[in-house]
């Protein structure tokens, strides 16, 4: 069992003081036990509070896959999910073929509006993890409590996090700290501008307090630096004025101050025992046993699987949903679709037999490639098949790090060298057995190309496509973009989520996003 799983597990009992409702944005907890008082009973419990608040981004709930934090289904609201959901069907690699209410909008980018459950299910859990780190940092602040300025830095990313995804995805809400927590007033409305400079101050404070390292799947200084880099590298599109300068000078703390190398087996980052990779900077935690969720690595891979074509056990699953299929925008980058005769393992991750290459059909299983990136059989040693996953998600890791310097490095940021640039994205691709590459072939394309070929699959497609200014309009198409087989322009408007109906009835300073 993985130690912040066993912590959580452990400490849940005492942790009910620190639910709280977000159907209406209220920030108010169901106070049961102060934190004095559940120090008292155990010293230990802070290390349960917070290990509570990391898995609020991988579970639905405290008591098993059918609870849930929020009002909202427990099998499709969880955050990863939604990540998935929002950063990964919306763009042009994967698609869903259930045909749920709201899901087909997603996987074929068309006919968004404030009514998607699936937009609310994130807006709701980002608005369920921020007062919940705001509760705890109060707290905190009134208690004496050994390391208590590395479990506040922990807390300022969590919170950090949480509000990242509110920038990407919706672009402005209200701005909730532990300065006007329990207001009774409804929060006025902040733009994006006003929310990155709030977590860019919070993240620098973090890095500030956070120790160089953590037990696995803690914050520690690189966790946060990768987020002020991300957070950097799409500071055009989230306040309109480019940053890769510092976006480079973060990144490149990143590689030569972590304590991280690539893996040398790429599957290995995928599967079941990849808490074993020194490549993962900073995972959401799954376990078959003690953290079982619809919406963490379950939801990929068993989602990818179906018993039509495939045989379960050999990717360590009881279960195939037979939903997810990659298109050809994804394997299409692989030697020009030919992916038998590709000698990069990456190719090789895509289930071609009993399926179609082109998807004419986006709801016929057949029709398109499953990925089997991400895979529930140990790498290092067997197991069993189990309806669950225990695949740790790769939130960050260095072979994203090594790809935006890169990224940085052609777009001409300050103190990012061409031939370091080189040497990365060769260290990722011979790492799969792709062949090298030239210095000339350093383009921004090649850069998009190969995020889209090492990164897939793992929350980061749509934000690529906006910053590179391929997601709306219709230069680059893709299949069923627009909700036609061959894709066709959508508008500039979709390069936001609508802000959900629910939270606009819940406070009447909100207001939607143009063109909804």
């Amino acid at each position: 069992m993985k130690k912040i799983t066993a912590i959580f597990l452990l400490i849940v009992p005492l942790v009910v003081f620190i639910e709280g409702c977000t159907k209406d944005l209220d920030t108010e907890p169901r106070v049961e036990l102060t934190l004095d008082e559940l120090l008292n009973q155990d010293p230990q419990a802070v290390n349960g509070i917070l290990s509570r608040l990391y898995a609020s981004f991988a579970l639905s709930g405290p008591d098993g896959p059918g609870s849930s934090d929020i009002d909202d289904d427990a099998g499709e609201s969880p955050f990863l999910r939604g990540i998935v959901n929002l950063q990964d069907f919306t763009a042009d690699a994967m698609k869903n073929r259930w045909g749920d209410d709201g899901l087909d909008q997603l996987t074929t980018t068309s006919n968004w509006d404030e009514n998607n459950k699936f937009f609310r299910y994130l807006y709701n859990r980002i608005y369920y993890t921020i007062p919940q780190a705001n509760n705890l940092l109060l707290v905190l602040g009134a208690v004496d409590l050994e390391g208590k300025d590395g479990i506040e830095g922990e807390v300022r990313f969590i919170r950090a996090l949480a509000y990242y995804y509110l920038i990407d995805c919706f672009g402005k809400g209200v701005l909730a700290t532990e300065e006007n927590y329990g207001a009774s007033d409804p929060l006025p409305e902040v733009d994006r501008q006003t929310l990155f400079a709030y977590v860019e101050s919070e993240l620098l404070a973090a890095e500030e307090l956070l120790p160089d390292t953590n037990e696995y799947g803690r914050a520690n200084k690189t966790v946060a630096r990768m987020l002020l880099a991300k957070l950097y590298m799409n500071a055009a599109v989230y306040t309109g004025t480019q940053r890769f300068d510092d976006a480079a000078t973060y990144v490149t703390k990143v590689i030569d101050q972590g304590s991280y190398s690539l893996d040398p087996d790429f599957v290995a980052i995928f599967s079941g025992d990849n808490n074993l990779s020194n490549e993962i900077i900073f995972p959401l935690i799954a376990d078959a046993q003690s953290s079982q969720s619809y919406g963490n690595t379950t939801y990929i891979v068993n989602g990818s699987l179906g018993t039509e074509t495939m045989t379960l056990s050999d990717y360590g699953a009881e279960e195939g949903w037979s939903g997810h299929r990659s298109t050809k925008a994804w394997y299409g980058l692989f030697n020009d679709g030919d992916l038998a005769n590709s000698t990069d393992v990456r190719a090789s991750l895509f289930w071609t037999e009993g399926h179609s290459y082109e998807m004419t059909d986006y709801k016929k299983w057949t029709d398109g490639y499953p990925a089997i990136k991400f895979r529930n059989t140990n790498f290092y040693s067997a197991s069993n098949p189990t309806s669950f996953s225990s695949t740790d998600f790769p939130l960050f890791r260095l072979a994203d790090a090594y790809l935006m310097y890169a990224e940085c490095a052609i777009r001409g940021a300050a103190g990012a060298s061409m031939s370091t640039a080189l040497g990365y994205v060769n260290a990722v691709r011979t790492r799969s057995n792709a062949s090298t590459v030239a210095q000339a072939d350093l383009t921004l394309d090649f850069i998009l190309d190969e995020r889209a070929r090492e990164l897939n699959f793992e929350g980061h497609r749509r934000s690529d496509l906006i910053r590179f200014g391929k997601f709306t309009g219709g230069d680059y198409l893709w299949p069923w973009k627009g909700n036609t087989l061959n894709g066709t322009s959508i508008p500039d408007t979709y390069n936001l989520f609508p802000i959900p109906l629910t939270a606009l009835e819940a406070n009447e300073n909100l207001t939607q996003n143009p063109g909804y």
